[in-house]
């Protein structure tokens, strides 16, 4: 699976097959994507490379650790690594067209009010109790 940011500058991939998505509905999503929510998912580094444009990259970082880097020249957001983990938190909006479904939404307590989540979805009020798990469970072939 190959990503691109909006202007094409940095490309990345991913090898294995991603099937889980999630959705965020956190404040700090809404603001980055500019919409109801963030649509991504995680992936392990071994799985994941970088092809071009890592000069490209910026970051902001709030000091609750929250960091969101982006192209310097579109403002895509872009992959990037998941604190002090092994883990990159991939943005699906600049991957191509996969096979994969939202299997969770969290931080709902704070969705927008004309936010309306669908489906036979599993959904949380807040963020997962062990981020450890919810990696894990992303990972799992199982849908």
């Amino acid at each position: 699976m190959k990503g691109t940011c909006n202007c094409g500058t940095i490309k990345f991939e991913v090898s294995g097959n991603i099937t889980k998505l999630y959705q965020c509905h956190c404040g700090l999503c809404q603001k980055q994507s500019g919409s109801t929510s963030n649509t991504a998912t995680m992936v392990n580094e071994s799985s994941f490379k970088w092809l071009s444009g890592f000069e490209s990259i910026t970051h902001w970082k709030k000091d609750s650790g929250f960091t969101s880097n982006f192209c310097k020249v579109c403002g895509s957001p872009v992959p990037n690594r998941l604190r002090d983990t092994n883990f990159f938190w991939i943005p699906m909006g600049l991957v191509e067209s996969i096979d994969a479904k939202v299997v969770v939404h969290i931080c709902c307590e704070s969705k927008s009010k004309w936010d309306n989540v669908h489906g036979n979805v599993s959904t949380l009020d807040g963020m997962p109790e062990s981020v450890d798990s919810f990696i894990k469970s992303l990972q799992s072939s199982d849908v």
